[in-house]
């Protein structure tokens, strides 16, 4: 269906078209319906498949028609889970919004908080935020919530993943008036299960994608290597192959800052993004990236949602993550819209564990891969270290436990022994 069917008002419909939208993605259709007769929502959908514009151009559309720019008040909050995300969600508004009156403002951690206020006090229409920056306005009454009608609560299970649980319970708590609640996660987990219970009013349930699918066009590879030589084996596929625009994330943000350095030494031009990096050095990262001055941004799983990155073509994860969800949120960087995109993981057998939780949340078996000259025969590796452990019986692993806990208390007493005479009145009195 394309985006002149659907009766947007012109507004909108010549922004969209100057961004050239042209089709409404399934998530769009689902959920344009939805909002607009009034429900709640409840949805999931893949990364990358338009779920900004689905809940920004219905709520934009409401508030064009009842002329809510003339009255004085936020009227929509959208929650995100990370400032980079938030940055985006407000930008594409910003974007959608560019023909109309309507204004909006961006708040998050991280930054000094009074210019943020100036703006909440000019007046805006639509305000977006990180749920604890979004709290401490509320608090501090810079933020009013009495003519609120939509609440947006994007990413919602990264949000409670990332402890913001509380935060959300006491935003949502102090909106009283009749509102649209609309919940988007990549995931229906318990948590966001149990958060819609709680929040949601008898809500339109939309899954446009199979849960914890991985894009279609992005092609998934596994290189089996060494640990010790996973710098190197990335150098070779970045510098043969001549890539450009390599997002590689890292387990943590030691291993990052030493494979950044790493990859500069290579002669690569890299940059960095992780939380420990200010917000003005993760944007000025971003910026040298997505103008292709630096060919690799080594990132840890900060990045993994909210950055939004046109026509990226490479996803490598250097470390895999520990939870196979994040397997699915880093490389939905790549292969977004519907456009191609390739993921490689570099697996040594430190990784393999997780290898396994992540072919079983996706159900499918990622193609392996051997790099000429660096042959390692991955599961024969795994296989050997699991026949070299020593083999212990039950009854040999209670004898030694017994023995390791005596001999603890047998020294234990001797050294008290030594610490103090014994009485002469009692051989036993030690005991």
């Amino acid at each position: 269906m394309s985006f002149d069917a659907i009766g947007l008002p012109s507004p909108l419909l010549d922004a969209v078209k100057s961004m050239g939208y042209k089709n409404l993605t399934p998530i769009q259709q689902k959920s344009f319906s939805a909002i607009r007769t009034g429900q709640d929502v409840l949805a999931s959908a893949q990364t990358g498949t338009g779920k900004t514009a689905a809940f920004s151009l219905p709520i934009l559309e409401s508030l064009i028609k009842a002329d809510a720019g003339k009255v004085q008040g936020v009227k929509a909050l959208i929650l995100a889970p990370t400032r980079e995300l938030a940055k985006q969600v407000h930008e594409n508004i910003q974007q959608y919004s560019q023909h109309t009156e309507l204004t909006s403002t961006l708040v998050y951690g991280g930054v000094g908080n009074s210019e943020q206020q100036k703006r909440l006090q000019q007046g805006s229409d639509i305000v977006v935020g990180t749920p604890g920056r979004v709290l401490e306005h509320i608090q501090n009454r810079t933020l009013r919530l009495n003519q609120i009608k939509f609440v947006v609560l994007d990413e919602a299970d990264r949000m409670l993943d990332m402890g913001f649980l509380k935060a959300i319970e006491e935003v949502l708590s102090l909106i009283k008036q009749a509102h649209q609640t609309l919940l988007f996660s990549a995931t229906f987990s318990n948590k966001v299960k149990t958060l819609a219970q709680q929040f949601l009013q008898h809500p339109r349930i939309i899954e446009t994608a199979k849960q914890n699918a991985t894009a279609k066009k992005v092609r998934q590879y596994v290189y089996p290597v060494q640990e010790s030589r996973k710098r190197e084996m990335l150098s070779e596929l970045i510098g043969k192959n001549n890539w450009h625009q390599v997002m590689v994330f890292a387990g943590t943000r030691e291993s990052a800052n030493e494979l950044a350095k790493e990859l500069k030494l290579d002669g690569i031009k890299t940059v960095l993004c992780h939380g420990e990096k200010s917000q003005g050095a993760r944007n000025k990262a971003l910026q040298e990236f997505i103008e292709g001055r630096a060919r690799v941004m080594v990132a840890t799983d900060v990045a993994a949602r909210g950055i939004d990155i046109a026509d990226l073509q490479y996803v490598v994860n250097y470390h895999l993550p520990f939870l196979p969800e994040d397997y699915v949120h880093r490389i939905g960087r790549t292969g977004r819209a519907g456009k191609s995109g390739t993921a490689i993981s570099l697996v040594s057998p430190k990784d393999h564990r997780f290898l396994g939780d992540i072919e079983a949340l996706i159900e499918q078996k990622i193609e392996r891969v051997v790099l000429p000259g660096y042959e390692f025969d991955l599961t024969a590796e795994i296989a050997t270290k699991e026949t070299n452990k020593p083999i212990k019986t039950e009854a040999k692993n209670r004898y030694q436990q017994t023995r390791d806990k005596n001999r603890t208390i047998a020294k234990k007493r001797t050294t008290a022994a030594s610490k103090s005479k014994p009485k002469r009145k009692s051989r036993y009195s030690s005991r």
